[in-house]
């Protein structure tokens, strides 16, 4: 039997600490989102030199974020072998996705994983089901969905980065200490071990605080008899004692920007480029320093004539002899070598190049040659098409996990469904059913590598512009029904004069 009191996963947690500071993981992370932040200058003790920041790294990782979510993910189920009435079932799935990814705000959360991956090298999403979410019918509860920082998730074999093969997952969150009291209070939780519940300072990124008010709580996952069981607790005292989740699959989804070998965590786009960043500040801060101490001319006086110099604007100056004398001038520094300039210009446009974001992927050219330059464009991005494949199978990966939950939590309730004549209908489904289907389902995610949306709709302008689709009615049924606004009421009006004119050729004959 998994040992699941409160002691032992506290330990857990200790140990995956201890892995987490032998890579030096908080020490990168920390660095890393300075870094991308604009904080380039933390811990420099140069008070009389500037300290400007030319944060390429930024806008690096901008890019990266909107090339690999600049198309909408498409997600669809479709069953491994055709079958009918299994068509019918990921059918009504999809559409019950869509709502859900709708409902979670999912695209933007998207962007907030990729921003982590690129970062801090791995994202991370934890979704949960809240049974008190009203859904607008007699059933409640619904999915959401939570993006984690890769410094707050425990693996319990850290070596590797398979969630599902995980023998134990700790999942550790921030608190306030009367929140977590009142929730263990209402799970039950003797009076007496409610008192050991305390505001903690420790925390993996955060400096200690005093009166923070803040306490370490554990959510422990490990899978026993096919299922995922669950406990929460602090240092000392469980706040809910373990149950069965119902769920298959652990709810954590995670994705690496670049795998390092045999370690669940990766390595993200700016680690290795901050020495670069580093540099092109240190350049920049000594040319301006330069600038300021030799671009302006010095003036210089002859202390036996004059005793005391003032540049108040027409004040009097006493001398001593001849005033007409030369008694003052001015001084210049050596100017800067052109050669800083160039290095610094150098330094940036090589990293950036490196990193494949070139001037043409950042659109800093003259577009005199558009062909050529988004030929350029499309270039400079397929470097990312692994990062892209990955964050696909990461969506496929959370995917099924809705449909786990979807399985396990929804019950019966109503969903919307298509129905034949186009458009869609409310129908009640028992989720349960899942349990019981004949075949595993395929997830589709993607763009046109996969498949996509946009492509689809393309396939059926070119279809009914060849008339090989002549009917209206099937072609709009075969558009998805975000992109055509009041479908249903499109398709009614072609349904009714196609009857009209049945009925008007019935009447002539």
């Amino acid at each position: 039997m998994t040992r699941t009191d409160a002691k032992s996963a506290w330990a857990e947690y200790q140990k995956g600490v201890s892995y987490k500071a032998r890579l030096g993981l908080y020490d990168t992370v920390r660095q890393c989102e300075d870094f991308y932040l604009g904080d380039q200058w933390k811990g420099v003790n140069a008070p009389d030199l500037p300290k400007p920041t030319l944060n390429m790294l930024r806008r690096v990782v901008a890019y990266f974020i909107a090339m690999i979510v600049s198309d909408d993910v498409a997600v669809r189920f479709s069953p491994y072998v055709p079958n009918g009435a299994l068509d019918e079932t990921c059918a009504l799935l999809s559409l019950e996705l869509e709502r859900v990814l709708e409902s979670a705000k999912a695209a933007a959360k998207h962007r907030e994983a990729l921003r982590n991956a690129a970062v801090d090298g791995d994202a991370c999403f934890f979704l949960w089901f809240d049974p008190s979410a009203e859904t607008g019918q007699s059933a409640r509860g619904d999915i959401a969905i939570e993006v984690l920082e890769n410094t707050c998730v425990h693996f319990g074999n850290p070596y590797s980065k398979d969630v599902q093969s995980q023998p134990y997952m700790l999942l550790s969150m921030r608190r306030q200490a009367d929140a977590v009291k009142e929730e263990a209070r209402q799970n039950g939780v003797p009076p007496s071990d409610l008192e050991r519940i305390s505001p903690c300072a420790e925390s993996e990124l955060c400096e200690p605080m005093d009166g923070d008010g803040l306490v370490t709580v554990l959510l422990r996952l490990w899978k026993e008899g096919g299922s995922v069981w669950a406990q929460k607790s602090v240092k000392h005292t469980a706040i809910r004692e373990k149950w069965d989740t119902g769920l298959r699959l652990y709810p954590v989804a995670w994705m690496c920007w670049e795998q390092s070998r045999n370690s669940c965590h990766g390595v993200g786009a700016i680690k290795g480029l901050i020495p670069n960043q580093i540099a092109v500040n240190k350049l920049f801060a000594m040319a301006i320093r330069s600038v300021e101490m030799n671009a302006f001319p010095k003036i210089i006086y002859d202390a036996t004539k004059i005793e005391r110099w003032s540049n108040r604007v027409g004040e009097a100056i006493a001398v001593m002899g001849n005033p007409e004398s030369t008694i003052a001038g001015g001084i210049r520094g050596s100017d800067m070598s052109p050669q800083v300039m160039e290095m610094i210009e150098r330094t940036t446009s090589l990293t950036r190049d490196f990193m494949g974001a070139s001037d043409a992927a950042l659109g800093n050219v003259n577009p005199t040659n558009t062909s050529a330059t988004i030929a350029v464009q499309k270039a400079s991005a397929a470097p990312l098409d692994l990062q892209r494949l990955a964050f696909y199978r990461f969506v496929e990966d959370y995917v099924l996990i809705i449909a786990d939950m979807m399985r396990a939590c929804y019950g019966r309730r109503k969903v919307t469904v298509p129905v034949a004549e186009g458009g869609t209908a409310s129908k009640e489904f028992d989720f349960s059913a899942l349990d019981n289907l004949p075949l595993k389902i395929a997830v589709d995610v993607g763009e046109s590598a996969y498949w996509s949306e946009l492509m689809q709709v393309q396939t059926m302008d070119s279809l009914f512009a060849k008339g090989i689709i002549t009917d209206a009615e099937e072609y709009l049924r075969g558009i998805p029904n975000r992109y055509i606004k009041d479908k249903t009421r499109l398709l009614s009006a072609l349904r009714e004069k196609r009857e009209a004119a049945e009925l008007a050729k019935g009447d002539a004959t």
